[in-house]
């Protein structure tokens, strides 16, 4: 959420922060949220392999394309909800409600906001419109997103990124459906 220079200080900005916890290093995904510029954009550029990971692995454990996308959509859904009490206690530990080094909301919107493309069809230009869209709404907070961040801890610093992801993934729908991508 505050990852376009909002949270007031670095992402590396406090020596006293526990970076090792279990919850802040998840959180800050194994630590990359610590970049010290555009952290949020590295943690959507991890969503990128992580997209094309829950679509491979849900493919080969349900061949059909029904079922796969079933199961792919529940494995994305299973991140997204348990980053909610991660990212909470990661706020927690870090002292700030939505630390900037807090990228695992950008981490697992990128699969949600990629799950509106079939797997096998997610080209490179579909990725890197994918990206650009996501980054985009997520820096300018469109409707209802600005809203969702303001829930509680772990909750609004998903919640807003998932909004974003609903942007992207409409965004995605009416390109492939006229054929722009």
């Amino acid at each position: 959420m505050a990852h376009s220079g909002q949270s007031g200080t670095s992402p590396a900005a406090s020596a006293g922060t526990p970076w090792f916890a279990p919850a802040v290093f998840a959180a800050t995904a194994c630590g990359l949220g610590r970049v010290p510029f555009a952290p949020g954009t590295f943690g959507a550029l991890l969503g990128l392999p992580l997209s094309l990971a829950t679509g491979w692995l849900a493919g080969r454990i349900t061949p059909d394309a029904a079922g796969g996308h079933a199961l792919e959509s529940a494995l994305v859904a299973a991140i997204c909800c348990a980053a909610i009490p991660v990212c909470s206690r990661a706020a927690a530990l870090m002292g700030r409600k939505d630390p900037g080094a807090i990228v695992l909301d950008e981490v697992a919107s990128m699969p949600l906001a990629l799950l509106i493309v079939p797997a096998a069809a997610r080209t490179p230009a579909i990725l890197a419109a994918a990206f650009v869209l996501l980054r985009v709404f997520d820096i300018g907070k469109p409707f209802p997103c600005r809203q969702l961040e303001r829930l509680p801890a772990g909750l609004g610093i998903m919640a807003d990124d998932w909004g974003a992801a609903a942007w992207t993934a409409a965004c995605l729908a009416i390109a492939r459906w006229q054929h722009w991508l």
